[in-house]
């Protein structure tokens, strides 16, 4: 009973808060909000949205600086994969970005301003001896006015999601034996992995690089710590305005996200052009016979630039813990005279509450969704079926939409029900999100998973039933414990929906660090965004710790 239900309330939970959203926030958008005296249809907000200062080049900030970013991200993972796959220097490079992926958005963003910055710590290590600055330069470097920080900030974070969905994909292909044979005609091996390989990868990614792009042309927490000020962003001026105190000032708001869905899809139809124009590319360089046989500097440059990225989040990330410790730090030192623990303890009192609220709405969101991704495959075990393209579609769609465009109806929706903003509207606005990424996560173990298993159970008079609770569920429990890992990380990163459905009254560890990004006090952003950082590095210990302690006299199952 519980199976033939979870895809229904899985469909439900996923499509539902989307649809019903964006009707919530199209309503206010066209003058219709009676709760604010909106008692009828208008287009005054578009009229008021469009007087605003700025406007349009908060548009093209926001159009720009995505597909920026989500276009060299690509482009290094498609590099990276054609020079290195399938060598043993790409299995260590998978090994060292896999655990960047659990990083939430914010902290690596904080990790990599503490690292650029006129006074961050690469000024100081090469200071000044190198640069011989003794005070920090006057540059604009985080908030810089073209959004280049925004950019690297984005494309840092990423890679290694890109990189994970494309080694997903890699063994569907019978990569190594087609790019032998490419090889084999005079091609080298970036061209003829490009032209032959990527391609059918590729197509197996399309809807996660869609869901990059729309998340690059929307996010907020990220632009609101390294992108431009004056304008910012689109999402950041829409979080701004929803917050104003004049209420009147949340119907242009709405209007903003009906407008914001629009920079996104346009965003999503430019990106489908560019699809179109680099596969003519392609084809041009085929017909033409062009080899690119001597390809060693390109090999080295994507792995360069790939260890680059992974060395500036991972060197943030210590930054970032070395600020929550460090005593008097004057520039150009490079290190701190000396360590303290006096910046944690008086935090510790305001840590506690957001700490807590975070881990209940990460657990909350994530158990829901591990259950319901479980029954979902269970069903989809006992029907042959796994929905194909539609369903795929359903998984991605809160991904694919832009989440100020039906956060901010949702909220409307919820407050018009009654529904009290606490930390239980947030943990189920959490899940909306958290379910589509521990889907996926635990879909390609769980269909992988070798029946061999069950047929020998079978033969030995177990149930169904039996079978799947005492040999494919234990077997399976360190990729299930992954997948949970991934949607905590996942919870504890969410900002947006956190401000929005918690109306403020929910402070959780990102809505803290997000809200110290317009103060100086370092030590104290380091200490939330080391927290922030910690906890889905625990989520993944636990992971990979507890199959280890249950399974210490199963080798196999312990691997």
């Amino acid at each position: 009973m519980l199976t033939r239900l979870a895809p229904a309330v899985a469909i439900a939970l996923l499509a539902g808060p989307v649809l019903f959203g964006l009707f919530g926030t199209a309503l206010p958008a066209f003058g219709y909000l009676p709760a604010l005296g909106g008692d009828a249809f208008s287009i005054d907000a578009f009229r008021a949205l469009a007087t605003q200062p700025g406007l349009s080049r908060s548009v093209a900030l926001s159009l720009l600086t995505g597909l920026a970013s989500s276009i060299i991200a690509v482009a290094i993972v498609a590099l990276l994969t054609a020079a290195w796959s399938g060598t043993r220097a790409f299995t260590v490079m998978r090994h060292l970005i896999s655990p960047l992926l659990a990083v939430p958005h914010a902290a690596a963003a904080f990790g990599l301003a503490f690292m650029i910055a006129p006074s961050g710590f690469l000024a100081r290590l090469f200071s000044p001896w190198a640069t011989g600055w003794t005070r920090p330069p006057d540059w604009l470097i985080v908030n810089d006015p073209l959004g280049l920080s925004l950019v690297a900030g984005l494309v840092v974070k990423e890679v290694p999601f890109i990189l994970l969905v494309t080694l997903a994909a890699l063994p569907l292909m019978r990569a190594a034996e087609t790019l032998h044979v490419a090889q084999g005609l005079g091609h080298g091996r970036i061209a003829g992995f490009l032209l032959t390989v990527w391609p059918q990868v590729y197509r197996q990614i399309r809807l996660a690089v869609f869901a990059v792009v729309a998340f690059a042309t929307s996010v907020v927490d990220v632009a609101a710590i390294l992108g431009p000020t004056t304008p910012a962003p689109l999402s950041v001026r829409l979080v701004e305005w929803m917050a104003d105190p004049d209420l009147a000032m949340r119907f242009m708001a709405s209007a903003g996200a009906l407008l914001q869905l629009g920079v996104t899809l346009t965003a999503l139809a430019i990106w489908i052009a560019l699809e179109r124009l680099a596969a003519g590319i392609a084809r041009a360089i085929a017909s033409r016979g062009m080899r690119f046989s001597r390809d060693a500097a390109a090999r080295n440059a994507a792995l360069g630039v790939s260890l680059a990225s992974m060395a500036v989040v991972a060197g943030g990330l210590l930054v970032l813990a070395l600020w929550s410790v460090a005593g008097l730090w004057q520039f150009p030192d490079a290190l701190p005279t000396k360590l303290v623990v006096k910046t944690w303890v008086d935090t510790a009192p305001r840590i506690v509450d957001p700490l807590w609220s975070t881990i209940l709405a990460a657990s909350f969101a994530t158990i829901v969704a591990v259950v319901l991704a479980v029954l979902c495959l269970v069903r989809e075990l006992e029907t042959g079926k796994t929905g194909g393209t539609r369903a795929l579609l359903f998984i991605y769609l809160p991904l694919l939409m832009p989440q100020a465009a039906f956060l901010f109806g949702l909220q409307f929706l919820f407050l018009s029900a009654g529904v009290t903003p606490g930390l239980v509207a947030v943990s189920f606005a959490h899940l909306v999100f958290v379910l589509p990424y521990v889907f996926l996560s635990l879909s390609d173990p769980w269909r992988a998973f070798d029946r061999r298993y069950e047929a020998v159970a079978a033969g030995l008079g177990k149930s169904p039933r039996a079978t799947g609770l005492r040999v494919r569920l234990p077997m399976l429990l360190p990729a299930i414990l992954t997948a949970a890992a991934v949607g905590f990380a996942v919870s504890v990163g969410q900002y947006l929906p956190t401000l929005l459905i918690g109306a403020g009254r929910v402070p959780t560890i990102t809505t803290e660090a997000v809200a110290l990004a317009s103060g100086g006090n370092r030590r104290v952003i380091g200490v939330y965004a080391f927290l922030q950082m910690l906890l889905p590095f625990l989520g993944f210990a636990l992971a990979t710790g507890l199959p280890a302690l249950l399974f210490a006299n199963r080798r196999a199952m312990r691997a």
